[in-house]
């Protein structure tokens, strides 16, 4: 089995984050990014009652924003 704790991986190569991280990155407050995830503009999946949030769709939301 892999012990993957400890070890530090960028955060734009993680597949996925908690509604608390994107918040955090984004700089948004829950109510926001729930608001985008209800629009679709973040992509999320559910493990079990987890909610994450693909960082692929934040990085996507970030660059949208930024070019606009």
């Amino acid at each position: 089995m892999n012990d993957h704790r400890g070890k530090v991986v960028p955060f734009r190569e993680r597949l996925s984050c908690t509604v608390d991280e994107a918040c955090v990155v984004t700089g948004l407050g829950r109510t926001k990014v729930y608001e985008l995830i209800g629009s679709g503009r973040l992509v999320t999946t559910t493990v079990g009652r987890r909610r994450l949030v693909t960082v692929r769709s934040l990085l996507e939301l970030v660059d949208t924003s930024s070019s606009a």
